[in-house]
């Protein structure tokens, strides 16, 4: 580890980079945790002898633990050394990871999905507030490259447990290998110094926020984290249980989405200098409603499902850093504020994939099709509510001698 004295003396622009990669590495590892669990459901099921309804529980706990992390995180982070915070949360979030594929009774394992929520909350909240205060109003495409890493961790995860299971017949070990590899995050973390909170450098730290945007943009975080989670969550069970495939060619499928996802962050980077952030999500959202209008037309058709899958990865991709970049834009970004953001996401996260759970064998597979569909035409709803509060705030900004809707003045640590 670098010592205390030595971390001032970092140069700034490698000070950022190093920082840039930290919150990239956390972020990786915690799109493993979010989908290295609906690969294993049907195992973790097996190995505390409930149902799948009753398994999906596990989604419910992870969810409301997620919120718990955000309130929490949200307000540690204005208060205390960032990078601490990700190290000591990275360090819990690899521990829930050794000892899932152990706990042998489903209370246990709802207790640690639960703990794992927490951590999960907690580091989306510290990633993206931490990359605003690095990179102030510059952060659009390296926001976007976040979750760009976020992509490659759920894309590596089922890959992972699919050859893990090829050569060894169980899944623990892939837990195991995943929980391995995310070990020296937590030591890089330590080694550089952490960012200054905005109110600590100056931005207003109370000024009056506007709930009407904060509801808007709270909506569309509900809206895209329902529908990752409930078709990244229960896309391999759907297909196993219709008979389309094997467990590992579904672990595939389930692959194609998170790989489309991950592509559709990696290929947005240059978009973000030259398209608008609501244009940008305005095409996000279309092309999700499209590819799950496709796989609702042939819910049966593997080739169908497959080009669905791709397509709304690929399409669900750069709502959440887009989302916040646009939020960045018009109001400060604070710990608070972004605790706000990742309590939307965390609750879309419970909600579907839990009704998805609830009635996935009462009322047939593809009602996870139809849920998802739903959803996404609200989140198209809540989309254009907020165009027309953001041109509210505009119009009001210009009556009073400003600009519409000027850039949150953050000053970079």
């Amino acid at each position: 580890m670098i010592p205390a004295a030595a971390l001032v003396e970092i140069p700034q622009k490698s000070w950022k980079s190093a920082s840039t990669a930290i919150y990239s590495a956390s972020f990786a590892a915690m799109g493993i945790t979010f989908s290295i669990l609906g690969p294993t459901l049907p195992a973790l099921a097996a190995q505390t002898h409930t149902s799948l309804t009753t398994i999906s529980y596990l989604f419910i706990a992870r969810s409301i633990g997620s919120i718990i992390g955000s309130i929490g995180g949200g307000r540690l982070f204005d208060r205390l050394a960032g990078h601490l915070l990700v190290a000591g949360t990275m360090a819990i979030m690899i521990a829930t990871l050794v000892v899932i594929p152990m706990i042998p009774q489903i209370w246990m394992l709802t207790a640690v999905l639960f703990l794992a929520g927490v951590t999960n909350g907690t580091l989306n909240v510290g990633g993206n507030v931490l990359l605003i205060w690095v990179h102030g109003s510059k952060v659009a495409p390296f926001m976007n490259a976040l979750h760009f890493f976020f992509g490659l961790g759920t894309f590596v995860a089922p890959i992972v447990v699919a050859q893990v299971v090829l050569l060894t017949g169980e899944m623990r070990w892939a837990y195991w290998l995943l929980a391995l590899v995310s070990l020296p995050i937590v030591l890089l973390t330590l080694g550089v110094r952490s960012p200054e909170p905005q109110h600590r450098s100056g931005q207003p730290g109370n000024e009056k926020i506007d709930l009407g945007l904060v509801l808007g943009f709270f909506l569309i975080f509900f809206g895209y984290s329902g529908a990752a989670q409930a078709y990244g969550g229960w896309i391999f069970t759907y297909v196993t249980r219709l008979g389309l495939a094997n467990d590992s060619a579904a672990a595939y499928l389930n692959s194609i989405f998170w790989g489309a996802l991950m592509a559709g962050r990696l290929l947005s980077i240059p978009l973000t200098v030259r398209f608008s952030p609501k244009a940008m999500l305005r095409a996000d959202l279309l092309g999700a409603l499209i590819s799950l209008g496709l796989v609702s037309l042939f819910p049966r058709s593997l080739i169908a499902i497959g080009v669905g899958s791709a397509g709304l990865g690929f399409s669900l991709a750069t709502i959440f850093p887009t989302n916040m970049s646009l939020a960045s834009r018009y109001m400060a970004i604070t710990g608070k504020i972004t605790g706000w953001f990742s309590i939307g996401s965390s609750l879309g996260a419970l909600v579907l994939p839990w009704l998805v759970g609830q009635l996935f064998e009462p009322a047939g597979p593809e009602l996870l099709i139809y849920l998802n569909l739903g959803n996404i035409l609200l989140t198209l709803g809540a989309y254009f509510y907020l165009v027309k509060r953001l041109e509210k705030v505009g119009a009001q900004s210009t009556s009073q001698g400003g600009v519409p809707a000027p850039p949150a003045p953050v000053r970079e640590a």
